[in-house]
């Protein structure tokens, strides 16, 4: 993980963030998703990866307590040795995580967000948004989903 960008006022939530995510990297995944500008590789740890394969959030019960979740977006770029047309990640744009944490994180039906930009000029993080509420807003329209977007497809 690159450094820490320390300017600014909040600093620390990207090293809180990380201790509580170490080891994300090698999480499994859930899913990809290509976007305008970028694709991502969204993963989660074992407690969360449990919960998808037992059905959760499609059988309509919540995620357990503690679940955990990254989502690691690149740029977009063509491969430029493969025969065929194919897209692969390019720069590190942003790394965002989210937990559930009911007791922390009332206000947002016990989820916490926090997305991080990725400067590929200092290989330093940046927090965005100021709060673990950052995600929230958006997140608010799965709702029935327990405020998770991103499906388990069939493997």
């Amino acid at each position: 993980m690159p450094p820490i960008h320390q300017e600014g006022h909040n600093h620390l939530l990207l090293r809180n963030t990380i201790s509580e995510f170490k080891g994300y990297a090698t999480w499994q995944y859930v899913a990809v998703s290509v976007v305008d500008d970028g694709m991502k590789v969204i993963a989660a740890d074992n407690k969360m990866i449990a919960a998808y394969r037992s059905g959760i959030p499609g059988n309509g019960k919540p995620f357990p307590e503690g679940s955990m979740i990254v989502k690691i977006e690149w740029a977009k770029r063509s491969n430029p040795e493969s025969p065929y047309s194919v897209t692969v990640p390019g720069d590190l744009m942003s790394v965002s995580f989210i937990e559930k944490d009911s007791r922390r994180f009332p206000d947002t039906h016990g989820w916490a967000y926090a997305q991080f930009t990725y400067d590929a000029s200092s290989d330093t993080f940046s927090p965005k948004g100021s709060d673990a509420k950052c995600g929230y807003a958006c997140h608010t329209t799965v709702a029935a989903k327990d405020y998770i977007f991103t499906a388990f497809p069939k493997r």
